[in-house]
C-alpha cells in the first residue's frame, strides 16, 4: 500500500533521507524503528503530505501523496505533537473530522467516547492532559474509518491500561476492516506484541525490512558451556557478538538458527540453549553493526 522508492530529502547540507526505500503491504501493522535522528519523523511527514521529497517517489495505493486531497481523505495521521484548534472541545473536533472524512462514523465515535468516561467532551481539548489528548486523537482517527493509519510515538504519555485499550481498538479495526498501520515508536517491546512487519532505519536509510517472524529467526542467542576452553567456531557461524561469563559463553549468531545449532552441536558442548532474541535485542545488534554507540548488554 505504501511505496517509498529512492527518496532523498535535504535540509541545507544535512541529508535527512538518503535514497530511502520502504514498502508496507495492505493490512499490515508495520513498525518503523531507529535511533533519534534516523529520519523516521521525516518520512512520516512525507507520507502525510507535509514534505515533498527532493528525489524519488512517495505513493500510497499507487498515488503520489503530496497535495493529493482525495487520497488524504483515506488515511489518518497521529503525530507525536498533536494539534487541536485553540477553543475546540471534543465534539467540535468530531464535527471537523466529519467534514473532512466522508466515511466518518459518528455512532462509532460516540460508542468509543463512552469507553473513556474521564474525558469531558465539552471541555477544550487543549486543556486536557497530554494522555487525554492522545485518547481524543485516537477516537477521531478510528471513527474516520481510514484505510491507513500513520502513528508517530502513538501511546507516549498513556498509562498501561489506556495503552492496551488503544491497541485493542486498533487491532480490532485491522482484523475487521483490513486497516493498514504504520507505527513509529521507541517502545520496541510494545511493537513486538502488535507488529507483523518491521523496518529498522538509520542515517536516512532502511537497514532491514522483514516480517517480524523472519527477523526473529535470522538472529539467535546461543548459550554454551564446554569442558575446557571454547573451541574455535567454523567460519559459517557468523557471530555478531560474544560474551563470556565464567564458563558460559553467550553468542549472538546471524543466520539460520538450525544450521548454527547443528554446526555448534558437533563441537560437543556440555550444555547449549538456543534462545530467540527480542526485537529490542535485534535492534541493538543490527545497529551495532552500523557503528551505533551501544555498549555491552548484560544477559
Amino acid at each position: 500500500m505504501i511505496e517509498v522508492n529512492n527518496v532523498t530529502k535535504r535540509f541545507g547540507d544535512f541529508v535527512a533521507l538518503d535514497g530511502l526505500n520502504m514498502h508496507v503491504e495492505r493490512g499490515a501493522i508495520y513498525g518503523l524503528v531507529g535511533p533519534n535522528g534516523a529520519g523516521k519523523s521525516t518520512i512520516i511527514r512525507h507520507l502525510s503530505g507535509v514534505y515533498k521529497q527532493d528525489e524519488g517517489t512517495v505513493t500510497i495505493d499507487g498515488q503520489p501523496v503530496y497535495e493529493n486531497e482525495k487520497l488524504k481523505q483515506r488515511f489518518t495521521v497521529i503525530p507525536d505533537e498533536i494539534f487541536f484548534f485553540t477553543q475546540a472541545n471534543t465534539m467540535d473536533m468530531m464535527k471537523f473530522y466529519k467534514s473532512m472524512y466522508p466515511k466518518f462514523d459518528e455512532a462509532l465515535f460516540k460508542k468509543i467516547l463512552a469507553c473513556f468516561p474521564e474525558i469531558n467532551p465539552k471541555k477544550m481539548v487543549r486543556s486536557l492532559s497530554k494522555g487525554m489528548q492522545k485518547q481524543v486523537a485516537f477516537m477521531l482517527s478510528i471513527a474516520a474509518r481510514p484505510e491507513l493509519m500513520i502513528l508517530d510515538e502513538p501511546v507516549d504519555g498513556l498509562d498501561p491500561v489506556m495503552r492496551r485499550q488503544i491497541w485493542s481498538l486498533i487491532m480490532s479495526d485491522v482484523a475487521e476492516h483490513g486497516l493498514t498501520v504504520l507505527v513509529s515508536s521507541h517502545n520496541l517491546r510494545e511493537l513486538e506484541d502488535v507488529c507483523d512487519h518491521v523496518g529498522i532505519m538509520n542515517h536516512g536509510k532502511l537497514l532491514i525490512e522483514r516480517s517480524l517472524d523472519e527477523l526473529q529467526t535470522s538472529i539467535t542467542k546461543i548459550q554454551l558451556a564446554f569442558e575446557g576452553d571454547m573451541p574455535s567456531l567454523p567460519p559459517e557461524v557468523q557471530v555478531l557478538k560474544k560474551i563470556t561469563t565464567g564458563r558460559v559463553h553467550t553468542l549472538i549468531v546471524k543466520g539460520e538458527p538450525r544450521v548454527a545449532e547443528q554446526t555448534i552441536s558437533a563441537l560437543n558442548p556440555l550444555l547449549m540453549d538456543v534462545l530467540p532474541l527480542t526485537l529490542e535485542e535485534i535492534f541493538i545488534y543490527e545497529l551495532g553493526g552500523e557503528n551505533y554507540a551501544v555498549k555491552d548488554i548484560i544477559f
